[in-house]
């Protein structure tokens, strides 16, 4: 009961914090609010279901909870304080939104693994049907072909890759509904993204999970030491604000700043936690009678 009077407390204090903190002007807030109510108070329903009914696994039950909600209150806080406001006149403060998206938020909520408490919200009989709608060929089947580690990675580039591109970056800028669009289409391919890593490594297989975030430590760390290189501005939405956007760096610099944190930070925490699962696996391969260390050709969905 403390854990889940805990958890309420953060996640309501995140979303008041952050709602009264956002922009007066800004558009779109009131449906975001109340998404972020719906899926907070949903995982509540679920939580406190499925905590009730354990006995032996109740530290891990809270344990996925608090990183939940450490996830729900970051994106409450990115989408709904000041930050957001400020990242219509700065791209820094644009891409400070997207890092916590993508590096914060999504993988505490992918490692909480919400999807059984969620489902524990619904009466038996529904349980029952989604539990054989998941199991059904052709369900199953696009679900392991969408959240495959290849397709998952490639998705999340491409969301990273098209979003970044001036032509759809400017239309984010000048419509509250293509930002909120971009911010989504950002936040759910890094959840599907962590999801997949985390799966592969819960089933031993964690060079796969390290080849595919060192791949986007790569490409990701391309993308910001392109926008950091650049000797003109990407983004003519920034451009036309010159100094009035910051107060104190041209649109250029706005841009190298928002580029290195994409390249550095960015870079760095993927191919941290690709190091992470590289030892891993070698751990793995010593303990291993033959030596290898290499997982079995399944992976569990």
């Amino acid at each position: 009961m403390r854990a889940l009077t805990l958890l309420g407390l953060a996640a309501y204090s995140c979303l008041v914090w952050g709602h009264a903190a956002a922009d007066a002007d800004a558009q779109g807030s009131d449906w975001l609010v109340a998404v972020l109510l719906v899926s907070g108070a949903w995982y509540l329903a679920g939580y406190w279901r499925v905590r009730r009914n354990a006995h032996n696994s109740r530290k891990s039950i809270d344990r996925d909870a608090g990183l939940f909600a450490a996830g729900w209150c970051v994106i409450a806080i990115s989408l709904l304080s000041p930050l957001h406001a400020l990242g219509s006149r700065s791209f820094t403060a644009h891409m400070i939104e997207h890092e916590l998206l993508m590096l914060v938020a999504a993988p505490l909520i992918a490692w909480s693994r919400p999807l059984g408490v969620l489902i524990w919200t619904f009466p038996g009989a529904a349980r029952s049907g989604l539990a054989r709608l998941g199991h059904a060929r052709a369900f199953s089947c696009g679900w392991r072909s969408v959240s495959a580690p290849i397709s998952a990675a490639l998705l999340q580039a491409a969301m990273m890759w098209l979003w970044h591109a001036p032509a759809l970056f400017d239309r984010a800028l000048e419509a509250e509904g293509w930002h909120m669009l971009q911010h989504l289409s950002l936040l759910f391919s890094a959840l599907l993204f962590w999801w997949s890593m985390n799966r592969l490594a819960r089933a031993g297989h964690h060079a796969v999970a390290a080849f595919w975030l060192f791949f986007t430590s790569v490409h990701g760390a391309l993308l910001g030491a392109l926008m950091a290189l650049a000797d003109s501005p990407w983004y003519q939405r920034y451009a036309q604000l010159g100094l009035a956007g910051t107060g104190f760096l041209s649109p250029l610099e706005d841009q190298q700043l928002a580029g290195i944190i994409m390249w550095v930070p960015g870079g760095t925490v993927h191919a941290a936690v690709a190091l992470w699962y590289l030892g891993r696996w070698l751990q793995v391969s010593r303990r291993s009678p033959g030596g290898s260390g290499l997982p079995a050709a399944r992976i569990e969905t």
